[in-house]
């Protein structure tokens, strides 16, 4: 009988509500997602549909209201404040839209960030593993350079090699190229995808289905939960269609 893995990333009737005052808002609801080791996913649908709230909860960056969710096999729901943080820092990588580089830091050390907050951080193999991620996404004659010294698909780069510093299971990518010009987009966009035939498991959030596309699969979402293409297309044109004035009415 033939074995099949497990995924690397399984949800299960995920939700997230938010309180604010006396409102109650329901960003995620009923949620089921499985990425699979290799998987180049992307997670596409309208503004405040639930993309980037998934992306924090895929990233431990937030709580699920509930439902659950394991990573590598590990329930990570459950998890305390200090085992989240370990299992962030070993274990996900982050690509955000603003960047999110240090300004007084230069481009090495930006990238070493992750490695140091490690408990096995060593010195020689962070310098080693810098240079290596640097010169993966072309990166290497800029490594002293501070991030205001670096055009903004420049400093997009740096981020995917800070990401990729700690050699995570995967890669958390939030409207990598939202902050970039149509050039420097297809440049980062490009580089996820060779990262992806290398091997990298990778979920990318983006409201342009041009670059979505381009990922292996798919995910729509509106309203807080996943739906198929079909049903997708079809709500989209529904919201688009103009309302009907009846002849006669009074305004």
């Amino acid at each position: 009988m033939k074995h099949v893995s497990s995924p690397l990333i399984e949800l299960k009737g995920v939700g997230k509500i938010f309180h604010t005052d006396e409102l109650e808002t329901h960003a995620l609801s009923g949620v089921q997602l499985e990425i699979a080791q290799g998987d180049f996913v992307a997670i596409t649908g309208p503004s405040g549909c639930g993309k980037s709230t998934l992306l924090s909860i895929l990233g431990l960056l937030d709580f699920p209201s509930g439902g659950s969710y394991r990573l590598a096999e590990q329930d990570v729901v459950g998890l305390d404040s200090r085992a989240r943080a370990s299992v962030r820092n070993t274990r996900i990588g982050f690509i955000f839209q603003a960047f999110n580089l240090i300004s007084d830091l230069t481009v090495e050390e930006n990238v070493a960030l992750p490695l140091t907050y490690r408990a096995d951080y060593d010195r020689a193999q962070a310098q080693k593993r810098v240079r290596e991620v640097l010169e993966l996404v072309g990166m290497t004659h800029r490594a002293r350079h501070y991030p205001g010294q670096l055009s903004g698909g420049q400093q997009q780069r740096v981020a995917v090699a800070r990401a990729l510093s700690g050699q995570p299971a995967i890669l958390l990518a939030d409207e990598p190229t939202g902050n970039l010009d149509s050039h420097n987009g297809e440049a980062v966009m490009q580089l996820l995808e060779e990262l992806h035939r290398d091997g990298a498991t990778i979920c990318m959030v983006s409201h342009d289905l041009a670059f979505a596309r381009r990922a292996s699969r798919i995910v729509h979402m509106l309203d807080g939960r996943i739906v198929d293409e079909d049903t997708f297309e079809r709500l989209r044109h529904e919201r688009d269609m103009p309302i009907p004035v009846l002849q006669g009415a009074v305004g």
